[in-house]
């Protein structure tokens, strides 16, 4: 009887710690899944702010174009007026 409950026991241990490394195992795995998510998230938010940071150029070189364009077409507003004065001043003298 004595060698039974000696084996019974140490079978019973032996279970214990079997089913103690797969919660360690199941842990880890946890764990490591965890982590590679996180680090996903963090190289998509990363991307994302890169992808923000190349459309705030491309709106900020739109409008210097705009800027540029209207300064421009001011100019050239500006010029045919003085042209078209100078051209009547002469025409009246």
């Amino acid at each position: 009887m004595k060698k039974t409950v000696a084996l019974s026991l140490v079978l019973a241990a032996a279970l214990g710690v079997t089913a103690c490394s797969k919660a360690d195992e199941a842990a880890t795995d946890a764990a490591n899944a965890t982590a590679d998510a996180t680090s996903e998230m963090a190289n998509g938010a990363a991307e994302a702010a890169d992808a923000a940071g190349n459309a705030a150029d491309v709106a900020t070189d739109a409008a210097a174009n705009a800027v540029d364009a209207a300064a421009n077409a001011a100019g050239d507003a500006a010029e045919g007026a003085v042209n078209a004065a100078a051209d009547a001043a002469k025409n009246a003298m």
